[in-house]
């Protein structure tokens, strides 16, 4: 039987956030012609659908409940590293001598483990970093040793090359507070010092988006832009049917908010979500909901970890003004014509769909890179505004429903939506036949295609 040439093997970290852009990074691979199986663990397998793409276990050492039955996450990230590399081995041996050897290794560069499994096996390794190409220079200027922790309030503005003017509140947290989650930290900045053992560095970002970035950073680093990561069929349509990413650790409830939202007219509709990960302070909950009841106009709220602190009185005047969910298809809300706004926590994914979308946003970041993004969001790319935080760290009420009239009525609204319609449009034409990311996407696939093993081993 004749080999098959090219087989990527694509293994993410097992949270949303980071399998919905690896997921479909391996969805856009097979779409080309090449074998593409994602490897997650044993607990995120069964959450996954995607039919074009194969699927292969391996164990994080924690296989009935994830990360939630480790005692810390280093505890977490050591087990992934022992138990992972000798089950990713199994998952590779199990290949060797089908039809189908896998020849590349796409990782999650959370897992900089993984590039030592690909050396022991003569196979080629690709890092994706699932952050926007200017927070990952952020984590590059420090381990070049031009930028240092912990970082002090009288450094900032901060001017780093191809980026913004920078205040100490637009640093991603891992950065200005470092002792918040040392292990990622050190997780990431692991993944970084290896950057150039890699035989290639993939962000899910695209070069219009941070084209000042990629001129400053062109020959100092290796990284190779090819998002936006986000299903084909809301932007670009070459993969038939790609409605989804293809994973849900929880249930969406789709259906429902769909047919509340086709009775809303154009543009009127507040999208509120927070992301898989971010679980929002009661009183952070509460200010939400007096800033949506004082807007005065229907809203979708997914509120995946904070539906319990909702105020009670809130939720029994609903009616049929607001629509509560446990989680949604993102995608799909933010495509219906009747959102005109998305109140978003900036995780890099939510951020991408926004852009990719064309919905304007207000900016309510928590935590992780979400702050930097926030700054993009309102500074460079213009499509929304940031809502300033009291001096307990809470936006309020009030705030909230400022910035809502900003963005959906106010003098600037017609600035920000063109721009976010500017926006969608460089996404689409980046992923598109012959753009930017697609172009490079077509030349990895090119090398891998040739069946070639990187060593004799």
């Amino acid at each position: 039987m004749e080999k098959q040439k090219g087989h990527v093997l694509v293994l993410t970290y097992p949270a949303q956030s980071h399998i919905n852009p690896l997921l479909q990074f391996a969805k856009r691979l097979a779409s080309k012609g090449l074998k593409a199986t994602l490897a997650t663990t044993h607990y995120t397998v069964k959450s996954i659908c995607a039919t074009t793409v194969g699927v292969e276990p391996i164990s994080d050492g924690f296989d009935e409940g994830g990360s939630k039955q480790a005692p810390s996450v280093e505890a977490y990230l050591e087990s992934f590293r022992a138990v992972g590399s000798k089950t990713l081995a199994e998952v590779i041996l199990k290949y060797q001598n089908s039809d189908s050897p896998v020849n590349c290794i796409v990782y999650d560069s959370m897992l900089p483990w993984v590039l030592e499994v690909a050396r022991q096996f003569g196979i080629y390794g690709a890092a994706v970093f699932t952050v926007s190409a200017s927070v990952c220079s952020m984590f590059w200027q420090i381990n070049q040793g031009l930028l240092t922790l912990p970082m002090k309030q009288e450094n900032f503005p901060l001017l780093l090359p191809g980026l913004p003017s920078l205040e100490f509140c637009d640093m991603p947290s891992f950065l200005a507070q470092p002792s918040r989650n040392p292990a990622s930290l050190v997780a990431i900045l692991e993944g970084i010092s290896k950057l150039n053992e890699n035989d290639w560095v993939f962000c899910n970002s695209f070069e219009e988006l941070e084209s000042e970035l990629v001129k400053t950073m062109l020959g100092h680093w290796p990284f190779v832009l090819i998002g936006p990561m986000v299903p084909s069929a809301y932007l670009d349509k070459q993969i038939e049917g790609d409605t989804a990413y293809g994973a849900n650790l929880w249930k969406p409830t789709s259906v429902e908010s769909m047919r509340w939202l086709d009775t809303k007219p154009e543009n009127s509709v507040i999208y509120v979500s927070f992301g898989s990960m971010v679980n929002i302070v009661t009183a952070q909950v509460e200010e939400i909901a007096r800033g949506l009841k004082a807007s005065n106009r229907p809203f979708v709220w997914v509120a995946k970890e904070n539906e319990n602190k909702l105020p009670v009185d809130f939720v029994k005047s609903l009616g049929e003004t607001g629509c509560i969910l446990t989680w949604c298809n993102q995608l799909e809300v933010l495509a219906h014509p009747a959102v005109g706004c998305f109140i978003t926590h900036c995780g890099w994914n939510s951020t991408l769909e926004g852009l990719s979308l064309g919905v304007p946003m207000v900016a309510m970041p928590q935590c992780c890179d979400q702050p930097t993004n926030s700054k993009f969001l309102v500074d460079v790319w213009k499509v929304g505004v940031r809502a300033k935080k009291d001096e307990e760290g809470i936006v309020k009420g009030e705030e909230l429903k400022r910035c809502i009239e900003i963005v959906m009525d106010g003098e600037r609204s017609v600035e920000i939506k063109s721009n976010a319609s500017k926006w969608r449009e460089f996404a689409k034409k980046a992923v598109s036949v012959g753009g930017s990311s697609d172009r490079n996407i077509d030349d990895f696939v090119m090398k891998i295609m040739k069946g070639q093993r990187k060593i004799n081993v």
